[in-house]
């Protein structure tokens, strides 16, 4: 699933090829149930004409806004991803949104349809999007606010804790692994049972992950790197998480992997260890 610097990355392909320009014409397979929750006739009337004027990207969700007060979201779901391709573009089985400009096509491609098109009109954004969780990277995201969201879920693995959006927008599977290794917790450590120097270095770590992901993922300013994963280094545990043979890049030692909190999860032993009393509730099973 697209987390936070891959949605990023998305966003910044359909922004740079089409800002400015305007919507000649909508092509769209309107049966499909990631479009059902659209009037697909207003939607048509609003889009064609208006032109792209800005956009963002929040937690796993894209916002588009065009002139006239539209405003058009994107969710990529589980295999979603925004493409760009010449005008003439015919939509394939899985291009359940075309948005045709007069140098480009706009694609939002879904093989197994787990994504959403939402839309607005209006002068104010949206409450779907205004209503997401304030970013890891925004100054609401506080050592005491982490530490309270902790002890709320204390007896909670660390590892779903961190998958939960309404405190860590945009955090899926593989950065919250990456969070956990760079921090040395062990996933299944439960969440209110960490010290306050072990919510310090993971609030640390949660914010290091997001800005490097988005420097490197989804590239500086109005650069837009050519691959998504091409600039992730050898010395993340990205790199050697599903690697047959895997191993730590800072122990050299092998890899584990378990399913915690519902996620199939990655981590090293030897660096991330769990001390007698830390295993949350429901956590144990998954490490025998």
């Amino acid at each position: 699933m697209p987390e936070l610097a891959e949605v990023e990355y998305f966003r910044k392909r359909w922004h740079l090829a089409a800002r400015g320009e305007r919507i000649v014409e909508v092509l769209a397979h309107d049966r499909k149930k990631l479009l059902r929750e659209i009037d697909l006739p207003a939607f048509r009337r609003s889009m064609v004409g208006a032109r792209l004027e800005s956009s963002g990207a929040r937690a796993k969700q894209m916002l588009f806004r065009f002139s006239g007060d539209v405003w058009l979201g994107i969710h990529l779901g589980m295999t979603g991803e925004l493409t760009v391709a010449p005008p003439g573009h015919g939509p394939g089985r899985h291009d359940h949104l075309v948005l045709v400009t007069t140098h480009h096509a706009l694609v939002f491609n879904d093989p197994r349809m787990f994504g959403r098109v939402d839309f607005h009109v209006g002068p104010e954004p949206p409450a779907w999007w205004s209503s997401i969780a304030p970013a890891i990277l925004s100054d609401q995201f506080t050592v005491a606010a982490l530490a309270a969201f902790l002890r709320r879920r204390r007896r909670a693995p660390i590892k779903a804790v961190l998958l939960m959006q309404e405190r860590f927008p945009g955090v899926g599977n593989w950065m919250a692994d990456e969070i956990l290794w760079r921090a040395a917790i062990h996933p299944a450590h439960a969440a209110g049972s960490l010290t306050p120097a072990g919510v310090r270095t993971l609030w640390r770590e949660c914010r290091n992950v997001c800005r490097q992901a988005l420097a490197r993922i989804a590239g500086r300013g109005d650069s837009l790197p050519e691959d998504l994963n091409v600039n992730i280094p050898a010395t993340w545990l990205f790199k050697h998480r599903w690697r047959r043979g895997g191993r730590c890049p800072k122990t050299g030692q092998p890899l584990a992997h378990a399913t915690i909190g519902g996620r199939t999860t990655c981590w090293s032993p030897a660096r991330q260890k769990l001390k007698r009393g830390q295993t949350a509730t429901g956590a144990a099973s998954a490490l025998k």
